[in-house]
């Protein structure tokens, strides 16, 4: 059997461009969103959801140098709760981590959405149009991660230099509490009120998502919430959002799933033909934004866990991906899969979604990837 899976796993349809799980389409029509949104529905997904900038540079691209601006899947709710979240994809915020100071948050004034630290690096809610000389960037691709600026900014400004010139601005509790960062504040910020990447709004996607990429031009107004307005791109601004009134007609853009849910019951290597034979091949997660999309898909099975095209092989004493990519991105529960034959990766259709290892021959519900 370890043979006929490798023999497999070699003539799997690999992507010469890294697979995308889903699709955006441009819609030239002119309509309400709420239109819009019924329109995506019918005929494709959704209204189009954005989890960071890769997306992003897809859905500018698909618009074929259209100049106008076109509605996107996220609207302000009316009489909602805010909810705070991180401005770094795939960071979100949890409720049982928290640094508040003293008396924070305050909410000075019933609009005070964006978040501030001392040297202390404790949290104080503020307006986010205040003017503050100080504001912290990460950096994932540098070994120096942390990067604290000088520049009078605001915060959507200081958001804009950190993804433009780094990553992002730092978020996260994890960030906030590294070692690195305490040394590289403990000299330069003293009494100094910095800008963060927590921020807090009533904006929710069309689908549900959780994503808390916002891509707001700098008129865009932080402060403001429960407004009932709906988010459009921007296309000569470099897809820049603002919000704008939903009745107001536009073109719009959808997003198509290339995953579908199979919910039989089936064992891995069944699971892996059929795909193959209706679909295009088990499906593979190369990154966070993957992981994300295909837990959408698995909170709709039948079963405990769904298949993934995640195999391990003993001939070659390694997990890979049916599909031919690296496994370089890893969700494993805690302490990661012993390696063991007959095994294959599944995914947690409940709690936190993450990966494990399960006998080829259980039963499960599987997503195959349409291309």
């Amino acid at each position: 059997m370890q043979w006929s899976l490798i023999l497999l796993f070699l003539m799997a349809q690999s992507c010469v461009i890294t697979c995308q799980l889903h699709e955006y389409l441009y819609v030239g029509a002119q309509r309400s969103w709420s239109e819009a949104q019924r329109y995506c529905r019918d005929r494709h997904t959704d209204l189009a959801t954005v989890s960071n900038m890769a997306d992003m540079k897809r859905l500018i691209s698909e618009s074929s140098g259209n100049r106008n601006e076109a509605w996107i899947g996220l609207r302000d709710q009316t009489g909602a709760n805010r909810t705070w979240y991180w401005s770094l994809p795939g960071v979100e915020f949890n409720d049982s981590q928290t640094n508040w100071h003293s008396g924070e948050p305050s909410d000075a004034g019933g609009d005070e959405n964006c978040v501030i630290v001392r040297q202390d690096l404790k949290w104080i809610d503020v307006h986010c149009k205040v003017l503050l000389a100080h504001f912290l960037c990460y950096d994932e691709t540098n070994t120096r991660q942390f990067f604290l600026i000088n520049q009078p900014v605001r915060w959507l400004e200081a958001q804009r230099y950190c993804r433009e010139s780094h990553t992002d601005l730092i978020s996260g509790w994890n960030q906030l509490q590294d070692p690195q960062l305490k040394d590289l504040l403990s000299p330069e910020a003293a009494g100094t009120n910095i800008h963060i990447g927590m921020f807090r709004d009533t904006w929710k996607w069309s689908d549900g998502s959780r994503s808390s990429f916002r891509l707001w031009n700098l008129q865009f107004n932080m402060d403001k919430y429960n407004s009932g307005q709906c988010a459009m791109a921007v296309f000569d601004d470099g897809g820049r959002w603002m919000s704008g009134d939903c009745d107001q007609p536009k073109p719009f853009i959808c997003y198509g799933d290339n995953m579908i849910l199979i919910k039989e019951k089936m064992n891995w290597e069944e699971a892996l033909y059929y795909c193959r034979d209706h679909y295009h091949d088990l499906v593979t997660i190369t990154n966070l934004d993957d992981q994300r999309w295909v837990e959408k898909k698995v909170k709709d099975a039948s079963t405990p866990f769904v298949w993934t095209g995640l195999r391990y092989t003993c001939t070659l004493e390694l997990w890979f991906w049916v599909s031919d990519e690296a496994v370089s991105y890893k969700n494993w529960v805690s302490g990661g899969p012993e390696d063991d034959c007959d095994m294959s990766g599944a995914m947690e259709t409940g709690g936190q979604h993450q990966w494990v290892k399960k006998n080829d021959n259980e039963e499960f519900n599987f997503i195959c990837s349409k291309a």
